[in-house]
């Protein structure tokens, strides 16, 4: 086995060393938490694009298809009814707007995904905890040892803070 930085466990690592470990692995960790902002911006912003193309869909259909549509759908009930082709206009428009809500209440919902997708700001709220959590961070105290460093007082370290 091995630690991080390629030197093996339980040998003794200069504080140099151990700084620049801690130091490489915040700035991995910085950068792991900018990419997951990214992606959950990326996720919101395509749950904003679908419910804008959906609510786009249904003003596109209502206008262009009305109409022809209207038309084809009044003459087809009163050719099958024999009714009234006032009545079967209305219900051609009815169907119509039917369809049109439909689009409309499917873009809401793609709408309130997006708006409830708060993916930034809890990488901002992560970000800032673990920033609070290492400035409260004190380090461990560690026995003085003598002048000559004799290796059983180096090995106690050693096995204390592993």
């Amino acid at each position: 086995m091995s630690a991080p930085d390629g030197s093996p466990v339980g040998a003794e690592r200069s504080i140099g060393q151990l700084f620049a470990s801690a130091t490489a692995d915040m700035s991995a960790l910085v950068h792991d938490e900018i990419a997951l902002a990214k992606a959950q911006l990326k996720q919101d912003v395509k749950r904003g694009a679908t419910s804008g193309g959906a609510f786009m869909a249904a003003g596109v259909l209502l206008l262009f298809s009305l109409p022809m549509l209207s038309f084809a759908l009044a003459y087809g009930i009163r050719t099958w009814s024999d009714w009234n082709l006032a009545i079967c206009f209305l219900l051609s428009f009815a169907a119509n707007v039917l369809i049109a809500l439909v689009l409309a209440l499917i873009g809401v919902v793609f709408a309130k995904k997006a708006k409830k997708g708060r993916g930034p700001q809890k990488v901002a709220a992560s970000v800032k905890e673990t920033a609070g959590v290492l400035q409260n961070a004190k380090p461990h105290p560690r026995p003085e040892l003598p002048e000559d460093r004799v290796p059983q007082a180096i090995e106690a370290v050693a096995r204390s803070s592993s």
